[in-house]
């Protein structure tokens, strides 16, 4: 849909997150003397200043029936993440706007694990290129100042490629494992819905895959292979410390698509900080080392860190909210390890124990601030302490990022 279009339609804005937020600025800019209508399961007093102030002259329907009238409007723009499929012909989104008004070429990064790590590599090796999408920052906004040449590095969750009908110029495809079984009916929706990264793709386009997709396009396709970069790698050997070795290969993978020379790469490798609550490293308190792997919301990447970090992991602490997602593979690889004492978050936490082999301390606890308290007493000296909870946050933290934020506020006090 071109922006042109929603002149005259009378729109609902569903959601008034970070991203509806800046669905409002836009249209607003766009359209100034047009009143817009925001729905949002929030009640106005739940609202933050900042958002109180935005919608200011709006037409708003917040609270338990803010879908009650959503028939009523010519165009729904979705936030993701709003299980709401009613309506379909006539629901958008910002990616979805975004997509079709975007002057610039768009490199679209998904998987279950590592977007954000890569779309910031990415964006570091590309001058003058925006990081835009799932990494937080919004993208509609964009569009005011965008031009041919720009570059758009997207981070693009299953939410926002769910209805999409457009693919980047340059797709890729990381990963794929059991995630947001909350949402999604099954596991095949799911990566249904990631796979329109690739889906509308042409022969003019490219897309960087793990060769467990097993895509169908007509797009250049350029499996992520340890062999294509061997001499890189084995010449570079500091940069597996980045990020897991398949992230590594696809950000060279774009950058080979683009040309993007061999010392312009190392460069930007070299000036690369790992981002906030990805195997972390918060420091060395009491002789113990602690590490942020907030971000570890599914098994497989509880076995990344486990992996990466050694047999000095002493103690782990993880579980939290329940998706329903098998935890045997995680439980055997920690009977395969060191660690000697687990601490545990309900829901999952429990699920996680019924798996566990004797042998192993289990503390369950209901609050960080006990979790890091158990965690000092029972980690020895030289050792490691890893959150890496292998399930998201909801229920009793805000997000991953309260998370692990406050892991390190109680490493700090108890030190």
């Amino acid at each position: 849909m071109k922006i042109k279009e929603l002149k005259n339609k009378n729109i609902l804005i569903l959601g008034i997150g970070r991203e509806g937020l800046d669905t409002l600025y836009f249209l607003k800019k766009v359209f100034p003397k047009k009143i817009f209508t925001i729905a949002d399961k929030k009640q106005f007093n739940n609202l933050d200043s900042k958002t109180k102030r935005a919608i200011k002259g709006m037409n708003l329907l917040l609270g338990d029936n803010y879908l009650k009238r959503v028939n009523d409007f010519d165009v729904v723009i979705k936030s993701p993440g709003i299980p709401f499929s009613k309506y379909r012909n006539k629901t958008t989104s910002q990616t979805e706007l975004f997509f079709d008004n975007c002057p610039g070429k768009i490199i679209g990064i998904t998987g279950t694990k590592g977007k954000s790590t890569v779309s910031t590599l990415i964006h570091s090796i590309i001058k003058k290129s925006y990081l835009v999408g799932n990494i937080e920052t919004p993208s509609l906004s964009f569009l005011l100042k965008a031009k041919k040449d720009d570059i758009f590095i997207y981070e693009l969750s299953s939410h926002q490629l769910k209805n999409l009908k457009k693919s980047p110029h340059i797709a890729v495809f990381l990963n794929i494992y059991p995630e947001h079984l909350d949402y999604y009916k099954d596991f095949d929706e799911y990566f249904s819905a990631k796979k329109n990264i690739f889906k509308y793709q042409t022969k003019d386009d490219y897309l960087v895959y793990n060769s467990k997709i097993k895509p169908k396009t007509k797009a250049h396709k350029i499996e992520i292979n340890v062999k294509n970069f061997a001499n890189f790698l084995k010449n570079n050997q500091q940069f597996l410390e980045i990020t897991h070795i398949d992230n590594l290969i696809a950000v060279l993978s774009v950058a080979n698509i683009l040309n993007i020379s061999e010392d312009k790469i190392i460069k930007a490798f070299s000036n690369y900080k790992r981002l906030p609550h990805r195997l972390e490293f918060v420091g060395e308190f009491k002789g113990i080392r602690f590490y942020d792997d907030s971000i570890a919301t599914i098994p497989e990447a509880v076995i990344f860190a486990l992996d990466s970090l050694g047999v000095d992991v002493e103690t782990l602490i993880a579980g939290g909210y329940d998706r329903g997602i098998n935890y045997s593979k995680l439980t055997k690889r920690i009977s395969k390890s060191n660690i000697k004492s687990l601490i545990l978050f309900p829901d999952s936490g429990e699920k996680i124990i019924k798996k566990l082999d004797k042998g192993i301390k289990v503390v369950m606890v209901e609050k960080m601030e006990d979790a890091v308290e158990k965690a000092y007493k029972l980690t020895s000296k030289g050792k490691i302490c890893l959150l890496s909870p292998s399930s998201p946050s909801f229920g009793i933290f805000r997000d991953y990022k309260e998370r692990g934020d406050l892991f390190k506020k109680y490493i700090n006090e108890k030190a």
